[in-house]
């Protein structure tokens, strides 16, 4: 499946709640600015962040070391009024569950599958990166966005 990309410098109207530089903000698709929008205006949002925490961990296709810079960092206070600490990941729905074999093993599915296993070797480590600050790991797609 293909997915056209957007990119472009979102210039967020609170900047104060931004956690790092407020001029330096990049989205790599419309559903990271979508979501962008909503930390940005949404007062439950007190501070939010893109792209600015490293999360070491094992790629299995090499066995080395990389990093990874999931999509955002939120600071919220949930309907119970508890602060709360995420790591959000945006992703297409497509790219969150492991490719089904076909009948003939293409070019795409090969692709697939390493994105696959990359994106599942990140999200082991963000959970445990989660795990141990308190912090909660959200994967989000096209279907949370667009509710």
């Amino acid at each position: 499946m293909s997915y056209k990309t957007y990119k472009g410098k979102y210039l967020p109207k609170n900047p104060k709640k931004y956690n790092g530089n407020p001029s330096g903000i990049i989205y790599r698709s419309m559903w990271e600015r979508k979501f962008m929008l909503y930390c940005d205006r949404t007062d439950a949002i007190l501070k939010w962040s893109s792209e600015e925490v490293i999360i070491p961990y094992v790629s299995p296709l090499d066995g080395r070391v990389h990093r990874y810079f999931p999509d955002f960092y939120i600071k919220m206070i949930d309907r119970n009024g508890r602060v709360r600490e995420k790591i959000i990941e945006v992703k297409p729905h497509a790219q969150c569950s492991k490719p089904k074999v076909p009948k003939r093993k293409t070019k795409s599915y090969v692709n697939a599958v390493k994105t696959w296993t990359i994106n599942e070797a990140k999200w082991i480590a963000a959970e445990k990166f989660c795990e141990d600050r308190n912090y909660e790991f959200d994967i989000l797609t096209e279907k949370h966005l667009y509710k």
